[in-house]
């Protein structure tokens, strides 16, 4: 692993690199693209387009929060703090700087900007894709959708390298988990036949969580289903908590 997180710092080097105005751009996005992003911005966005389509975007949130929180258990290093632990800085002089949105304390891997950014976007992706090839009957554009998404991903990947706060292999990781997590969903039901919209696949890292969301819909007029769904996700982070304990696991390092 310490190969793989020295490239990692060799990456965030060369884009540290970079013109002054590309590193303003990765500032604003780690700034304001963060996990709270969907609520203030993902949300509000597809409930202008459809109800069922913002319920499915606090959904798919809700679960990539949750999937992130168990899976920090892994104790993925930060860039910031690995340089130092590992004597890289001492033995090199790399000409790397910090930045307020560098120091989060918790472990790195997956990111959570990615994971959970990709979750809450999903779902309104697939709905404009699906709007976009019935509208004008065109294949090619209903995938316009699909590409501006792993723009925005690969870019806010990018920003999160750039700030030190995550080696590369922690975003592609959190973007990989974070996708595929509903199935394309219609903006209105229409009569007319839709243009069939190829989906891409979902990837090896986000096939539980897209084909279990997949599989069990949720039934949003239910509030025993937010009681339970709650409960759930409460209790099988508690349990895997106390099972990590439980094998000597120091949650607090």
């Amino acid at each position: 692993m310490d190969a793989l997180h020295e490239a990692g710092i060799r990456a965030a080097v060369a884009l540290q690199a970079g013109p002054p105005w590309l590193g303003q751009l990765w500032l604003l996005l780690t700034s304001h693209l963060d996990p709270n992003s969907v609520y203030t911005v993902c949300f509000p966005l597809a409930r202008s387009l459809d109800e069922h389509v913002s319920l499915m975007v606090l959904w798919t949130a809700l679960v990539a929060e949750w999937l992130n929180v168990v899976l920090k258990f892994l104790f993925g290093e930060r860039p910031y703090w690995w340089m130092h632990e590992s004597g890289l800085a001492e033995r090199e002089q790399l000409p790397l700087r910090q930045f307020p949105a560098t120091c989060e304390t918790g472990p790195g891997s997956p990111s959570g900007h990615c994971m959970i950014l990709g979750a809450a976007l999903w779902p309104i992706v697939t709905a404009l894709s699906k709007a976009a090839a019935r509208y004008t009957r065109s294949r090619l554009l209903g995938l316009v959708p699909f590409l501006l998404y792993l723009l925005l991903l690969a870019a806010m990947g990018l920003s999160r390298i750039f700030v030190l706060a995550h080696f590369p292999h922690q975003v592609i990781s959190g973007s990989l988990a974070g996708e595929g997590g509903s199935q394309p969903l219609p903006l209105r039901p229409s009569p007319s036949r839709p243009v069939p919209v190829p989906t891409p696949p979902v990837p090896a890292a986000g096939m539980a969580l897209g084909w279990g969301l997949q599989r069990w819909p949720p039934n949003f007029l239910k509030v025993r289903f937010f009681l339970l769904a709650a409960l759930g996700l409460l209790l099988s982070a508690l349990a895997l908590h106390g099972l990590a304990t439980a094998t000597g696991l120091d949650l607090d390092w």
